[in-house]
């Protein structure tokens, strides 16, 4: 399918191929496993990202990141 062509479907379209290419590909019950794992989530992740990053500078990112793998490590060894 050409991206021109696939433009001019309409949503519904555009989900029954999906499903048709998918149970083609990987059978019915590979393409329901595919279907199982998308998650749409939840909450804004744009407005939380920013209350959680707000005033945080690269270099203090940085040392909580080092901190992070420094404490995983000791819990591993």
């Amino acid at each position: 399918m050409s991206s021109l062509r696939g433009s001019r479907l309409s949503n519904f379209q555009i989900r029954s191929e999906g499903w048709k290419v998918l149970t083609e590909r990987l059978g019915i019950s590979g393409a329901m496993r595919f279907m199982m794992q998308y998650d749409p989530g939840y909450g804004d992740y744009a407005k939380e990202r920013a209350e959680l990053l707000e005033g945080l500078t690269l270099d203090e990112a940085i040392q909580r990141l080092r901190a992070t793998r420094r404490h995983r490590r000791a819990k591993k060894g």
